[in-house]
């Protein structure tokens, strides 16, 4: 059965409320056969990264950066999952107080250096998320989700 793994820093309310649409999203009923992972990106381990069939990440924008849980999460496992997770698909969303450019950059980049595809468009969230970014947080997973589908 494929799997989809989900790594996240989740430290507030508003990147909980975005977490909890993407994992609504990835396990709608109308998925089917796919395996959904959760693990935080302070306990993610390459193991979890080669096992898997897919990624959704997600992370808040800090002082401009993903935060430094994710940061880690790629350090941990650049290297050891670099030949064997080429071309697998992934997405990813970022909720920032102002601004996400630095953040979307950080990721573009290591997931290009990965080679990871991306399968659909990023979520990208300034303040509160509302109505249409959780909507956006429920397809992004249902997306990726159902592209794993047998």
């Amino acid at each position: 059965m494929p799997t989809l793994l989900i790594v996240h820093h989740t430290p507030s309310p508003n990147c909980q409320a975005m977490l909890e649409a993407v994992i609504s999203g990835a396990t709608a009923p109308e998925i089917e056969n796919v395996e959904v992972v959760r693990r935080p990106a302070l306990s993610a381990t390459a193991s979890d990264v080669l096992d898997a069939d897919g990624y959704l990440l997600g992370t808040p924008a800090n002082l401009g950066y993903i935060s430094g849980a994710l940061k880690h999460f790629f350090d941990q496992v650049y290297y050891p999952c670099l030949d064997a997770t080429r071309g697998r698909p992934f997405g990813y969303y970022v909720h920032g107080g102002s601004d996400v450019t630095g953040a979307v950059r950080a990721i573009d980049s290591i997931t290009t250096g990965l080679d990871w595809r991306p399968t659909a468009r990023p979520v990208t969230v300034t303040g509160e998320p509302g109505k249409a970014d959780v909507e956006a947080c429920w397809e992004l997973g249902a997306t990726l989700a159902a592209g794993l589908m047998n």
